[in-house]
């Protein structure tokens, strides 16, 4: 039996970046990279086309999975398709803030999928957004840290008492960050790797 970890986007490299932080919970994970689509997920239109490739996806074996994208494209429908846990980081990441009933923020470089974001989190304090291009702030890691942070300050003057880095591909500043964050930081792929621990060990 398997346990793998889904990338909806197309980037290998993102993939093996994303296994390298869940593996440290999960050392078992094995990748699975989409077969089409962007290297990076950042508009509505291509989470709709993610989802459909993540529900129709061949996992032989499949004991647990990881739907490694913020907004979870097709987690419900391969759920109802496969008999084993079915854990998408968004949902997980909003599970892990709002432990004790903390009110949470989401820090994101995404604009065109804050409506997205907005439905998977319900009651939150709202979505805060960095400025510029996101594949640009991508190949940048200073700008991107840079940038989300200010997310965070912002998110925390609004009244935030935790907050999540909101992208899949974000996962590696999400670590980076942790130790720099003014209120406690929620990195998804970590908090979707101990839900998915939790439910095979159970």
């Amino acid at each position: 039996m398997t346990l793998y970890l889904m990338n909806p986007n197309s980037n290998a490299g993102t993939t093996q970046a994303m296994l390298g932080i869940a593996r440290r919970v999960l050392p078992q994970l094995v990748g699975w990279t989409a077969p089409s689509g962007p290297g990076m997920i950042i508009d509505a239109p291509a989470l709709e086309r993610a989802g459909a490739l993540v529900a129709a996806a061949d996992l032989p074996g499949a004991r647990g999975v990881i739907v490694s994208a913020f907004g979870d494209p097709g987690r419900g429908a391969l759920a109802a398709r496969l008999d084993c846990p079915v854990v998408g980081i968004g949902q997980a990441a909003a599970a892990a803030a709002g432990q004790g009933g903390r009110r949470f923020a989401v820090v994101t470089t995404t604009p065109g999928l804050k409506t997205q974001i907005d439905a998977l989190m319900g009651d939150y304090v709202g979505c805060f957004l960095t400025q510029g291009d996101p594949l640009a702030l991508m190949q940048d890691a200073g700008a991107l840290d840079a940038a989300l942070l200010d997310g965070i300050a912002a998110a925390a003057r609004a009244g935030a008492q935790a907050a999540i880095i909101g992208g899949g591909p974000l996962g590696e500043a999400a670590e980076r960050l942790a130790a720099h964050s003014p209120i406690p930081l929620v990195a998804p792929i970590r908090a979707a790797a101990e839900a998915l621990w939790t439910q095979v060990q159970g």
